[in-house]
């Protein structure tokens, strides 16, 4: 933890001042082990690795960390030689290298730092958090990166000071939290006045639930998480050959995208067929694994935001349900 980050960071409790204790500092003034402690309520916060904890590591999210440290560089940019995330993070954002000069921007579920890897690249502050110890993944693949800060931490209770980011982005992940319009309504405090916020939901339209992976969820995100990745890794060398083909079919391709639950990417010429078969690997394993799941309709996303202080909303035209808009000053009407 770089200590300019102790200037955003707050007690989850009580939203007070926190002050650090340092046991081991790097010489780039990089704590690596120490404590956070309130200087209000007194809650202590340990920093291992680098990383401040405010949270247990046991717990809903845990698929995700044994998912993004079993699998840490297959979507990082900056490792596999393509521009996929920097150009889905572009596109669900809408934020302009220019945009993001100076300002500091937050990453809600990094998981293994994928778009901190094409967020950091511009000359901004980044701070990325997550629930699981997919962190420590971010952490060993951006650890050259002075301008990146991981925090573990819960979305609910974000541990920074109201007022802190120019921008926030989550994308992908409120679908995955037990109250997804909690997820939602927690996402605005931290955000200045004018602040930019992003954020990509799966839609949930009325065949959403025969797409055959919420068929199968409700053994799958039971299963050990070991037996299950072993389990996709099994299949996976019939499966793959047999949507390599049914995904190709025109009209009928989309019919078998829902029927067999395979994340293969037949459509993306800038991978690899070795890349694309450990991508399958990965998005089967984040579709089956997660203890939740919740699709929400833009009106659902639309009356939290709104009702949590952002206007000029604005739908993206990208293949989720991707909405964007700002913090207004009090009284703003959306």
């Amino acid at each position: 933890m770089f200590l300019r980050l102790l200037e955003l960071l707050a007690c989850t409790k009580c939203l007070s001042e926190l002050s650090c204790q340092a046991e081991e500092v790097t010489s780039e003034n990089e704590v690596q082990t120490g404590t956070l402690t309130c200087k209000q309520c007194g809650a202590v916060y340990p920093i291992t690795a680098g990383i401040p904890r405010f949270v247990a590591s046991d717990n809903y999210s845990a698929s995700f960390g044994y998912q993004w440290n079993s699998f840490k560089a297959e979507q990082i940019d900056s490792m596999n030689g393509t521009g996929l995330s920097a150009e889905r993070l572009c596109s669900e954002t809408g934020w302009t290298p220019e945009w993001m000069r100076g300002k500091w921007i937050l990453d809600v579920g990094c998981g293994a730092g994928r778009f901190l890897d094409v967020a950091s690249r511009n000359e901004c502050e980044v701070v990325g958090v997550d629930l699981s110890n997919a962190t420590d993944a971010a952490r060993a693949n951006l650890e050259d990166r002075r301008n990146v800060h991981l925090v573990q931490a819960s979305v609910y209770a974000l541990p920074f000071r109201s007022g802190s980011f120019d921008g926030c982005y989550c994308l992908g992940v409120i679908q995955h939290t037990p109250d997804p319009e909690a997820s939602l309504r927690a996402l605005p405090r931290v955000l200045k006045t004018g602040g930019r916020l992003a954020v990509t939901v799966y839609e949930r339209k009325p065949w959403t639930k025969l797409n055959a992976k919420y068929l199968l969820r409700p053994l799958t995100k039971r299963l050990n998480q070991k037996a299950l990745l072993y389990s996709i890794k099994g299949v996976m060398p019939v499966l793959f050959p047999i949507t390599e083909v049914a995904f190709r079919i025109p009209y009928l391709g989309r019919v078998f995208r829902y029927a067999i639950p395979v994340a293969n990417y037949v459509e993306e010429s800038r991978l690899t067929s070795r890349q694309r078969y450990g991508w399958a690997v990965l998005d089967t394993f984040d579709m089956l694994a997660p203890q939740y799941d919740q699709p929400r309709t833009q009106s659902e996303v639309e009356t939290v935001l709104r009702s949590a202080g952002i206007v000029n909303l604005k739908r993206l035209n990208t293949s989720f349900l991707n909405i964007v808009g700002e913090k207004g000053a009090p009284g703003d009407s959306a």
